[in-house]
């Protein structure tokens, strides 16, 4: 099984390694890291780094393709080079899935045209502006194309995918093998959760 992550520079480290984690458990599975070229690519903070093994022009087909997100995907909604081949690609696969800003990505190649989505809470509006209809969900599924909430939700997107692809028990299987059972600190992880200082502060340093 192909899966492939595009990634470009400007990446959120989490969106890519938290699938990444879950994904490469799953039967005969070969994980892609694909972009521009091949090489390394840094992620939005410029700390992290990943090797890329294939470039667009090199990677026709995909069983699955999943592509993160962080800034450098909103920077990119107007790129021809990856968008075309977002398109080209997700005729080949048989699961398409975004996390984070991702759906940006998804939506601007026309693949969300008309479908619910989610995406990170504060790309709601640009998403819609694409054509895809916002869901304030941790996972949407449409048919072959899922879709993951801000960051974290890339884990819970994979698991979703996993049970898809190799039934509940692996699934769950591949859960356990990560220990993922959250039990945040704070009831702070959505907009209807978070209290008025946490939503003030990112606000101020946004501006900034």
């Amino acid at each position: 099984m192909r899966i492939v992550l595009p990634v470009f520079d400007g990446f959120t480290a989490l969106d890519v390694i938290g699938p990444y984690e879950v994904l490469r458990m799953l039967p005969d599975a070969e994980v892609l890291l694909v972009s521009y070229e091949r090489g390394e690519v840094s992620d939005g903070a410029g700390a992290v780094r990943l090797v890329v093994q294939a470039a667009f022009a090199e990677v026709e087909r995909a069983d699955v393709l999943l592509v993160p997100g962080g800034p450098g995907a909103r920077r990119r909604t107007e790129e021809p080079e990856l968008l075309d081949w977002l398109r080209r690609l997700h005729t080949s696969t048989d699961w398409t899935a975004s996390v984070c800003t991702g759906a940006l990505l998804l939506a601007a190649a026309g693949v969300l045209d008309g479908l619910r989505a989610t995406t990170h809470w504060s790309a709601a509006a640009l998403l819609e502006s694409f054509g895809a209809t916002y869901a304030p969900e941790r996972v949407v599924t449409e048919g072959r194309i899922l879709t993951g909430a801000g960051v974290s939700a890339g884990i819970d997107l994979a698991l979703t995918l996993a049970e898809r692809v190799a039934g509940r028990t692996a699934a769950e299987a591949y859960q356990l093998a990560l220990e993922y059972d959250p039990q945040p600190p704070f009831t702070a992880g959505s907009l209807d959760t978070a209290p008025q200082g946490a939503k003030d502060y990112l606000a101020a340093r946004a501006a900034r």
